[in-house]
């Protein structure tokens, strides 16, 4: 070894040039580490609501879909099949762009609640519904671009009231709430009743008619359902799922229930001159052969196939 380097083992400070190289390399290691993830927060959006509530709210239009599906299958006299899309809490702005035009708009009232909301049927249902409700069998239908008549807005009416009815039926196992027809619209523009900024919770429903798909749109404030949060709280806290001895004991308790049994022949149509005309005496033909089974209901509910028979000198049901 050298004298200059048994000068440097005995040394202990370091040089300029070494202390640079020290902080350079501890520079280096620090900038190896992630940048922090910066989310951008819009301060226009409304505080959004709780999962739990946006749960009970969809399963509450999922029951409000198959309700509405079978009203309207009884009163159009023809199969409607109605399906939940999507539901979301978006702002009044971002719902209203989502809407054709012309359109067909109906601002609802809510009441007890100081409140509106509005209702959306697509052209593309809003006119096979009128087709099969004015006779039509609603395929091959053309869906104009133009306004419904003053005429084809009070058709519609009548199916608004049967939605209205499902609709308010739906939100009972929440609250109590009277929705009501105020007026109906064609322009999404001329429909403010709400700033652009406020937020509703959005509903989009897809129903099937005949040939034809089409969608129906509502609108509830976000306001109304936070003035509710209460009542979601109560229902949260009264729902919980039995215990298997709980079960048995409910099913013990109603075993002595009484229900009420009826069995029907169908005697066909009759008009109204015959019924006047008939005296004692009179044989009425019913409309059912002989070897067909019969449907015996328990409250009104068809549950088993019978069998007309003499027992004891009094008719009997044989279930077959």
């Amino acid at each position: 070894m050298g004298p200059q380097a048994r000068t440097a083992a005995r040394d202990p400070l370091l040089t300029q040039e070494e202390i640079d190289r020290m902080f350079s390399g501890t520079a280096q290691r620090g900038s190896r580490r992630p940048a922090p993830k910066v989310e951008l927060y819009d301060v226009r959006r409304a505080d959004r609501m709780p999962r739990d509530q946006l749960r009970t709210i969809r399963q509450l239009h999922e029951n409000f879909s198959r309700a509405l599906g079978a009203s309207l299958s009884a009163y159009l006299r023809a199969y409607v099949s109605v399906t939940l899309i999507s539901l979301e809490q978006i702002s009044y702005r971002e719902f209203s762009q989502t809407l054709v035009s012309p359109t067909v708009l109906m601002l609802l009232e809510m009441a007890p609640f100081e409140g509106n909301a509005l209702l959306e049927i697509n052209p593309g249902l809003a006119f096979p519904i009128l087709e099969i409700a004015l006779g039509g069998s609603g395929k091959n239908v053309t869906i104009p671009d133009r306004e419904i008549t003053e005429i084809e807005a009070n058709v519609l009416r009548g199916v608004c009231r049967i939605l209205l009815n499902d609709l308010q039926e739906a939100w009972r196992m929440i609250t109590e709430i009277n929705f009501r027809l105020l007026r109906h619209e064609t322009e999404p523009q001329m429909v403010q009743f709400l700033a652009p900024n406020e937020a509703v919770v959005a509903v989009c429903m897809e129903a099937k008619l005949a040939e034809h798909t089409g969608t129906i749109n509502l609108a509830v404030p976000s306001l109304i359902i936070k003035m509710l949060r209460q009542k979601f709280a109560e229902r949260a806290s009264v729902r919980h799922r039995g215990s298997l001895e709980d079960e048995q004991r409910m099913f013990d308790l109603v075993q002595g229930a009484s229900l009420r049994l009826d069995v029907r022949l169908d005697a066909g149509p009759l008009r109204l001159q015959e019924i006047l005309r008939l005296a004692a005496g009179d044989v009425i033909a019913f409309d059912h052969a002989i070897d067909r089974p019969i449907r015996l209901t328990v409250n009104g509910v068809p549950k088993f196939d019978v069998q007309l028979i003499d027992r004891g000198g009094k008719r009997a049901a044989r279930i077959r």
